[in-house]
């Protein structure tokens, strides 16, 4: 019991081990993956309070405040709302037992230690998430000039016709406007990354 209590105490059995693909159906995160739509799990870190299931659309985290705490609060953070940024992988030292990965999710901050001798799996979710991050950043980037295009042509067509627009004119201008932005969101909000995972999940 002290030896439990200790290592506790020092985080030692807080950290995290990647969990083999066999074995997803095996932990707590699973029964709360969207499978009847098409989510799918691709990397899932298991602590002895915590668990981090990446999906291609979502991370589940399974909150817990300690390992002696059975108490655990179910977080899902989507892709599509919420950018990834920050991502850093910090290596272990010779006395090290982990190593750690860290992120921004939206305006939440993680930080997981992981097993070191698994180094070369976190490596690929490190790559996986670098890529997710630089093509948020680009679709976002791309958003904004769309989004400023569409408004230097509504003025000049603002200016071009004045008031001399009928309702029948600006009703179908509105639903084009209105048809464009949704397309042009849906274009560069990606909620499913299922094509990065399955490039850099390798090991």
């Amino acid at each position: 019991m002290f030896k439990k209590l200790a290592s506790d105490v020092m985080g030692l059995s807080d950290i995290g081990k990647i969990i083999d693909p066999s074995d997803y159906d095996k932990v707590d995160s699973d029964d709360y993956v969207m499978h009847e739509d098409g989510e799918k799990i691709f990397f899932l870190i298991k602590s002895k309070s915590d668990e981090y299931c990446f999906t291609n659309t979502a991370l589940i985290h399974l909150d817990g405040d300690s390992a002696m705490n059975s108490k655990r609060v179910l977080k899902r953070i989507t892709y599509k709302s919420h950018t990834f940024s920050d991502v850093k992988l910090e290596t272990a030292g010779n006395i090290d037992l982990d190593v750690e990965i860290k992120f921004r999710l939206g305006d939440e901050s993680y930080s997981i230690d992981v097993d070191k001798k698994q180094i070369e799996k976190l490596k690929d979710l490190y790559k996986s998430l670098i890529k997710i991050a630089s093509i948020q950043d680009e679709n976002a980037k791309k958003l904004d000039m769309s989004d400023e295009s569409l408004s230097v042509s509504i003025n000049a067509l603002k200016g071009a016709f004045g008031s001399n627009v009928s309702k029948s004119e600006f009703a179908s201008l509105n639903e084009y406007v209105y048809d464009w932005k949704v397309a042009k969101h849906h274009e560069f909000h990606v909620d499913d990354f299922s094509e990065v995972f399955e490039k850099y999940i390798l090991n």
